[in-house]
């Protein structure tokens, strides 16, 4: 049960890259330091992909919207594992607001680079990122910008470097030897993986889960935009380093946080909604045509 309760979460970190260090520039007094090391955990991280159309203008006077696919992956010795958690988020700097959504690791839908329908988490595991990416942009028929993939082990970490995160919790429960009442609190790493992870008690299910973690993604955000404490910066410069891929530059790192960092302060988020079916002994979510059109017009309005 731990096993299968460990990959049940497998969210993280909208605009991890974005953050990445990027909102330290701005700290005056740490100047040189802080922009080279930056810069070198960066480049660390740097994984390409080939994309379809070109990156958006993020810099200038003619700024565009931009897309963002979160994986959340646990990749261990011998096992590319699954991106059990897909997050897609777009920034629009003219409406300073931040979209976001989740897509249920059990969705049913073509696998780009493959001959059959299956579940979109399984995407990662044939094919990696590259494959990932290619399903998740013929599922939303929307071109992915960016990507940001996490493995998930330093979910913990990450969360701690910041200061912890704060969340309102609709209903009390217990869960991995945690508690969490009813009302705001706030959440040390390993609460905060276990209040994101738990699922069957809640009479949502998925859905609940999915709020509980867009809750932590949204506080570490704003945690992660006040960091002002060298210590804590170079924590999560280490961290990112050894855990994060992605296809963002270090300049784009920049200019995203210089000319969209006021979107952080308008988030909006949907579900998807999908039924459950078993086809050939195995659980799908089924999300049907009308709601697929649903989050896909919400998600190309956003980003014009």
């Amino acid at each position: 049960m731990k096993k299968v309760a460990k990959k049940k979460m497998k969210k993280i970190l909208l605009i991890i890259g974005i953050l990445v260090g990027v909102t330290a520039l701005g700290i005056g007094g740490y100047g040189y330091y802080l922009y080279e090391k930056t810069k070198t955990t960066v480049n660390d991280m740097q994984e390409e992909v080939k994309m379809d159309q070109p990156k958006p203008v993020v810099q200038g006077e003619n700024l565009k919207p931009f897309s963002v696919l979160l994986l959340g992956v646990d990749e261990r010795k011998g096992d590319k594992g699954r991106s059990d958690t897909m997050i897609v988020a777009s920034v629009n700097p003219k409406t300073e607001k931040m979209f976001m959504f989740s897509i249920p690791r059990d969705t049913r839908t073509h696998i780009v680079g493959k001959d059959y329908e299956d579940k979109i988490n399984h995407a990662y595991a044939f094919g990696g990122t590259q494959m990932a990416l290619d399903t998740v942009e013929n599922f939303l028929d929307t071109p992915i910008d960016y990507y940001i993939k996490v493995n998930m082990e330093s979910f913990r970490d990450i969360v701690d470097a910041v200061g912890g995160v704060e969340v309102n919790n609709p209903r009390a429960f217990e869960y991995e030897g945690n508690s969490f009442p009813v009302g705001a609190q706030e959440l040390n790493g390993k609460e905060a993986l276990s209040y994101s992870r738990m699922r069957y008690e809640d009479p949502k299910g998925d859905l609940g889960r999915n709020d509980r973690q867009r809750q932590v993604i949204t506080s570490i955000i704003d945690k992660g935009a006040r960091v002002t404490s060298i210590t804590k910066f170079d924590n999560i410069l280490s961290i990112l380093g050894d855990n994060v891929k992605t296809n963002m530059t270090f300049d784009e790192m920049k200019d995203i946080q210089k000319n969209y960092k006021n979107a952080r302060n308008q988030i909006e988020s949907t579900e998807f909604k999908s039924s459950g079916k078993m086809i050939g002994g195995i659980y799908y979510g089924i999300v049907d045509d009308a709601e697929r059109t649903r989050i896909q017009t919400l998600l190309k309005e956003n980003l014009e």
